[in-house]
């Protein structure tokens, strides 16, 4: 009796030894970080912010998330009051490769495979040198359901720092540097 309770014993020691290393072969999305940028772990719970808008990006298809300082600046008039995004504020942006509903009515557009998530952070005094806000792009691979930082080699080219965005987002420095306008609801 003895021996079939040591031998329950390894097993059990072995079935949890496997699971702790599928475990940890499993990418942690929030380790991720863009060398000298922006890491994954800085946006947590990005998932559940509030939608601030949605857009088609080429082929891919998108929807922009604010966490609450955000949504508070958005609903207060900000950037067309001409004020800046508070510190603290920050967006999300998940893009999707896009698929037809081939069997609903008219067809709609739906998110099929993510695609990648871009991130924007205001924080003046560690972004001063790029209108105050930090950008991390990172690219999602479904084979592997993993992230990793975007880079040049990406569409479009991402460097590897938190003004990775500052270049594009220039063009819109009269609305402190933010694309995206708050859909009336």
């Amino acid at each position: 009796m003895r021996r079939k309770s040591n031998l329950v014993t390894v097993f059990a020691g072995l079935f949890l030894l496997v699971l702790v290393a599928f475990a940890v072969a499993a990418q942690d999305k929030y380790t991720v970080k863009v060398p000298g940028g922006l890491a994954f772990s800085e946006f947590r719970g990005y998932e559940a912010w509030q939608v601030v808008s949605i857009s088609q990006n080429g082929n891919l298809i998108a929807a922009i998330l604010g966490n609450p300082v955000m949504i508070d600046a958005y609903l207060a008039g900000v950037p067309c009051n001409g004020k800046p995004f508070p510190d603290g504020a920050k967006m999300a942006k998940i893009h999707w490769n896009p698929k037809k509903q081939e069997t609903y009515p008219s067809k709609p557009t739906a998110p099929e495979t993510q695609h990648d998530v871009d991130f924007m952070v205001k924080d003046s005094k560690r972004f001063a040198d790029s209108g105050g806000w930090g950008w991390g792009a990172f690219e999602y691979d479904a084979a592997s359901d993993a992230f990793s930082p975007a880079t040049v080699a990406d569409n479009p080219p991402q460097g590897n720092d938190a003004k990775c965005g500052f270049a594009c987002h220039t063009i819109v420095k009269t609305r402190d540097y933010v694309f995206t306008e708050y859909g009336k609801r």
